[in-house]
């Protein structure tokens, strides 16, 4: 979607809203670094975020290259995989107009296919050290970009452009040359400026007064920077070249040596700064912070303002949507995949078309094979051991699986993030299950018509209503999985998948449909079902599931105990889902859990491993 958009209809709602700026770094763990903090920070609430450039010896996004590409890379990941709205910098730097062509013919056809809109034209920075320098036959300003991208893409992409405060302090015949450089930009079609970086709040007012006396109508937004440390804050302001008043000084410096006092004054300083902006009867509603692509600064800023995410940003579906063209429509996906989210989309990469409002028609394209993205657990080896330690008997597997629904393990070869908030609130019954022998990879609570904003079940539109099945997901023996499956079916509200690694499968439902376990209730819209559970795709998970296992034990020497351990439960253990299909009984999911455990530890004792039957699984028999 373009930001112009955005910011209108926040404007409609009356509402405040902020986004984030981030630069790509310089190495491969910095960058996943950085994903995973955006994806943390996608929990702020975010309406958009920016990617800018890494290194200031290069033109970003100019002729190519590895800070160009991992620009692109950036973008991709954030559009597809972290399913947020991004506006990607462009710059015309020492280039000739032919390479410009060219250069921006690829960046253009990378942004469409990743479904970004929105670009922010700029001249460019020149490398460290050196004077900027028009090149023969190439564009020398912004306003050139701006014109090139309107002629080439007509109003394809909202075009964002640079606005300088500081220029507010020039003397008046200078102040209003470049105040005609910023609406030369605005008449060639950009759609709405962010401005540099400012902590003079007055010369900010002031300046926007004339910009909206020049003629200038579309957005500002203030470019907000937190203040993080006394030496990164002398350095930006430096850097800038901007002004810095003198209460902020003041109050900074006699702190200089104490960086979390800093940070402390720093946020209540900047707070006002953006508290006066808000009030100035300016029409400004946004605030654009740039982070750094540090995390800590923007939440306490954040939190000091009392600028409380709304839970339809954060969450318009239960599942993170991708911005792609091709999926932007998606509304369905299979619970299984709900800790494997870049691998669902890996595997379903070339489907023609995604399930919007029904899954009927888009179950019978295959799912692709275990290549491309592949199976691989997130951990190294190190973190693997550190995580996980070298468990060698099936009590020590089922401790560890405990451990994790409690909180204790920040990750399972499964999963790749700590407990959700959600599963939290089952946390005690699913470590029991575990401890009992249940293996848990996955799971939900019952939800009765949870209000859309609740903190932790919420999602969709404001003043509807959420309802969730009770889902479970594990590996389990074939012996217990015989004394669960006679408690199961004894409540007529249960349905269940079993599924052993040859692809047997066993089933008690009798529709080939699948079973919606999330659904919502929003006004003015028919209902929504965005989570599943259903055959096909319980069977393309199954190969995953084992596969993720056979990687675990892959991080241990091959003769070793926890290695032949794991291969063993791979082997013969099987893979099964349950859903309780009364979401008004948000127990009874785990009674015939606790019925069968109690009959297995009767007959074989609580910690001792059933014996195995000549390796068969219990799958076997039922195939559906």
């Amino acid at each position: 979607m373009k930001i112009s958009r955005k910011i209108e209809q926040a404007a409609k709602e009356d509402r405040i809203w902020w986004s984030f700026e981030y630069f790509p770094p310089r190495t491969a763990q910095g960058l996943q670094n950085l994903l995973d903090r955006i994806e943390r920070m996608r929990a702020l609430g975010p309406e958009f975020i920016d990617i800018t450039c890494a290194d200031r010896d290069s033109s970003c996004r100019n002729a190519g290259g590895r800070t160009s590409d991992l620009t692109s890379e950036l973008v991709k990941t954030c559009q597809k995989l972290i399913g947020i709205e991004t506006c990607m910098h462009l710059t015309c730097t020492g280039m000739p107009k032919e390479k410009v062509d060219t250069a921006l013919r690829l960046t253009f056809q990378e942004a469409k296919q990743h479904g970004c809109r929105n670009v922010l034209a700029l001249r460019g920075d020149p490398p460290v050290g050196k004077e900027w320098e028009a090149v023969e036959g190439g564009f020398r300003y912004g306003v050139d970009l701006v014109r090139y991208i309107r002629a080439q893409y007509g109003d394809y992409f909202d075009i964002a452009v640079a606005g300088y405060p500081q220029t507010q302090r020039l003397p008046p015949e200078e102040r209003a040359k470049e105040m005609g450089y910023l609406k030369a930009k605005i008449d060639a079609g950009a759609n709405f400026i962010f401005t540099q970086m400012f902590y003079d709040v007055e010369m900010f007012i002031e300046w926007v007064k004339d910009a909206r006396a020049a003629g200038i109508t579309v957005p500002i937004v203030p470019g907000i920077m937190p203040v993080q440390t006394w030496n990164g804050f002398q350095k930006a302001t430096s850097l800038a070249k901007i002004t810095v008043p003198q209460e902020f000084l003041d109050a900074l410096e006699p702190h200089k040596n104490n960086d979390e006092k800093v940070r402390e004054v720093g946020t209540k300083l900047v707070a006002d700064l953006c508290r006066r902006i808000l009030a100035a009867n300016l029409g400004i509603k946004g605030l654009h912070f740039y982070t750094m692509n540090l995390e800590k600064g923007c939440r306490l800023l954040l939190e000091e303002l009392n600028l409380v995410p709304r839970v339809e940003v954060v969450k318009p579906l239960p599942w993170r949507q991708s911005l792609t063209p091709n999926r932007r429509t998606e509304t369905i996906r299979p619970i299984f995949w709900a800790n494997r989210t870049r691998s669902y989309l890996s595997r379903t990469d070339n489907w023609d078309e995604y399930p919007n409002g029904r899954f009927g028609d888009s179950r019978s394209p295959a799912y692709g094979e275990l290549d491309g993205y592949g199976v691989w657990i997130k951990q190294s080896p190190e973190d693997a051991l550190r995580l996980w330690d070298t468990p060698t008997t099936e009590r020590d597997v089922r401790v560890l699986f405990a451990r994790f629904c409690r909180g204790e393990l920040q990750a399972l070869p499964w999963s790749d993030t700590a407990p959700s908030s959600e599963m939290a609130i089952i946390a005690p019954q699913l470590a029991r299950l575990n401890e009992l022998g249940f293996l848990t990879i996955n799971s939900q609570p019952a939800v009765d018509g949870a209000k859309s904003s609740d903190r932790i079940h919420g999602w969709g539109p404001a003043n509807g209503y959420v309802y969730q099945k009770a889902y479970l997901e594990f590996f389990v023996s074939p012996e217990l999985l015989d004394m669960l499956i006679p408690h199961i079916e004894r409540d007529s509200n249960i349905t269940y998948y079993v599924i052993n690694n040859r692809g047997d499968l066993r089933t008690n439902t009798h529709s080939d449909g699948p079973n919606a376990v999330t659904w919502g209730v929003f006004p003015g819209k028919e209902i929504v079902q965005p989570t599943i559970v259903e055959a096909i795709s319980f069977m393309a998970w199954k190969d995953e599931a084992y596969e993720l296992g056979r990687q675990w034990a892959k991080f241990y020497e091959p003769d070793s105990p926890t290695r032949k351990l794991i291969d063993r439960l791979m082997d013969t253990y099987c893979l099964v889902n349950v859903v309780h299909n009364d979401y008004k009984k948000p127990e009874a999911i785990f009674e015939p859990f606790y019925k069968a455990g109690a009959e297995y530890a009767a007959k074989y004792g609580s910690d001792a491993p059933a014996p195995l039957t000549n390796g068969e699984n219990g799958a076997n028999g039922h195939a559906h």
